[in-house]
């Protein structure tokens, strides 16, 4: 917002693609944290790259293309199954070492093939001040903006949780090479990267509101069956004792977590679509919280994970979790429709089916 998006991202990326392979020659742990704080420069590059994209169109395409952007995100998917091969044939030294061999060629492709976007340019033509970083901080007070980066922590954070997460599923509940586990965890990445596009176009012709109601509600009833642990049972029958099991096998789990990224994917561009709508001028600040939140649950959530396997002593519980927070983050959303569509029409509060549904397509809640 204050310097425009070109330069700060070529900045971010060369920074980025040093603290990568600087990684690779580290000696003590000290050395490896510091690094790995470099490395962590990458989870601002979403926020400077909507600021930067969302500035090029206007708000009836916004959502498409920041869908396509987003599709970036199909890295993790790319990362999850080409990594582990790489790390076995040359060490996991080398891999970072590649990772920022090619980061720095896209960097310096990037500055020469784009332009600066036409506010940024615009200001600067005109001899403008930069607006005071407060005051481009200032949304960050609405509850609005907190609930969006807490729908993020989901749609976002539980994303990269579970891509680093089901290598270890695949090889502890399945026992899987971690090649294949790689590659299994991949098609759960992958669509939830991909169809971002998707959902941006949606949120663009049917609304983010009700892209979120799909997410939401599709994740909940996904993340249910999931949730469920191999369970035995025994029925006392008439002619004795009837033992059966119930565990999902390593096809349907598959099936199941493609389709969860699917849903992800129209999540995290429904969440984006907002922002330019809300807050036009401050989409830097507000896309860089939510941001922030999401890959705090990148972060958090595969701890949580851990221990919830150490308390608990059952692989399911991650997906556990998982169905809370989203059971949380849908009631949160619908309580908000519902209060806003009431106030701004009184008529609603004698209604009984869905406010939302009734009124069509407005965005304007809080």
């Amino acid at each position: 917002d204050q310097f425009g998006g070109r330069i700060v991202y070529f900045v971010l990326m060369l920074a980025t693609s040093v603290s990568v392979y600087l990684l690779s020659m580290v000696s003590t742990y000290p050395m490896y944290l510091l690094a790995a704080l470099g490395v962590g420069l990458a989870g601002g590059s979403f926020a400077v790259g909507i600021s930067y994209v969302s500035r090029w169109y206007d708000a009836g395409h916004q959502g498409t293309a920041l869908g396509i952007f987003g599709m970036g995100n199909v890295g993790a998917a790319v990362t999850n199954f080409g990594a582990p091969f790489l790390l076995i044939a040359y060490g996991w030294e080398n891999v970072a070492k590649i990772y920022a061999v090619v980061l720095f060629v896209m960097a310096i492709i990037f500055w020469l093939t784009t332009q600066e976007d036409p506010f940024t340019k615009a200001r600067k033509e005109k001899g403008e001040k930069v607006r005071p970083a407060l005051m481009q901080l200032e949304p960050l007070k609405h509850l609005r903006v907190w609930r969006f980066a807490a729908y993020y922590f989901f749609v976002f954070g539980a994303y990269v949780a579970l891509a680093l997460w089901l290598p270890r599923y695949y090889m502890g509940v399945y026992d899987l090479e971690i090649a294949t586990a790689g590659m299994l965890a991949a098609c759960y990445a992958l669509p939830g990267s991909i169809f971002r596009a998707l959902g941006g176009w949606m949120s663009d012709k049917i609304g983010a509101r009700r892209v979120m109601y799909v997410t939401f509600l599709g994740c909940l009833t996904i993340l249910f069956f999931l949730s469920y642990p191999s369970t035995e049972y025994t029925i006392h029958g008439i002619n004795g004792p009837i033992n059966f099991s119930l565990e999902i096998g390593i096809v349907p789990f598959v099936i199941l977590t493609v389709f969860l990224g699917f849903f992800m994917s129209l999540g995290k561009a429904a969440v984006y679509k907002h922002i330019p709508v809300y807050y036009p001028d401050h989409v830097g600040a507000v896309g860089g919280l939510v941001g922030m939140i999401g890959g705090l649950g990148g972060f958090i959530l595969p701890i949580c994970f851990g221990f919830m396997n150490d308390v608990i002593g059952v692989w399911t519980s991650c997906f556990m979790l998982l169905f809370v927070i989203v059971g949380i983050s849908v009631i949160w959303m619908h309580i908000s429709i519902v209060l806003s569509d009431r106030k701004q029409h009184p008529e609603l509060k004698a209604a009984k089916s869905l406010p939302e549904m009734m009124h069509g397509l407005d965005e304007n809640y809080p």
